[in-house]
């Protein structure tokens, strides 16, 4: 199976080189998930992250009324995971589901081990993706507690710059904390500032 941007990501990302992305090839498994699928339910352990190949990936949890709380999306060259639930094996409190028809490449600490074996700085350059990661969600926290809804639009958009034709518009003022009339309001206010969305 041809995995044209999980390659370049492991090359350009993980410091792999054309004849070491050969040889851990057998150990690569992939996963399609159709759109509205899960891969992951609240109450089940996440035992993989997944590289999302080609698709849209949402992770996201439900609240107490049932009303759900986007964290995070995962467009291609994105890795989306439960890393708690992963690290710990504890039963995860998330959602991982699919907003488009999307093709998943299934990452574990097997796969990493054999990686591994063939480049050992992989690990090394696997642990600065964590923690830039890390960075990036400190980021949103503060974003959400501080910053108004127009500069966490702004935010969003320079982050995810390709996905706003994707995802339906509640699903993006979810993950921004505001309601849609909200979102709504603040893409007008914008618009009459000629903002124009990359």
């Amino acid at each position: 199976m041809l995995l044209p941007n999980f390659k370049k990501f492991l090359i350009e990302k993980g410091g792999l080189s054309e004849e070491e992305f050969a040889q851990i090839t057998p150990f690569i498994k992939t996963k399609r998930v159709a759109n509205h699928e899960f891969l992951l339910k609240s109450g089940e352990v996440c035992s993989h992250s997944f590289f999302v190949e080609q698709g849209v990936l949402r992770f996201y949890a439900l609240n107490e009324e049932g009303k759900e709380h986007v964290l995070q999306f995962a467009t291609e060259n994105w890795i989306l995971s439960d890393r708690g639930s992963v690290f710990f094996q504890e039963p995860s409190t998330y959602y991982i589901d699919a907003i488009e028809d999307t093709l998943t490449v299934m990452l574990d600490e097997e796969f990493v081990n054999e990686v591994v074996k063939v480049n050992s700085n992989f690990r090394i350059q696997n642990e600065k993706l964590l923690q830039n990661h890390i960075r990036h969600l400190y980021k949103r926290i503060s974003l959400l507690i501080g910053a108004s809804a127009k500069v966490r639009y702004l935010e969003f958009v320079n982050m995810y710059p390709d996905i706003m034709l994707r995802v339906p518009q509640w699903m993006i003022a979810s993950y921004l904390g505001i309601t849609p009339e909200s979102l709504s309001r603040v893409r007008k206010a914008l618009a009459k500032e000629n903002f124009k969305l990359k």
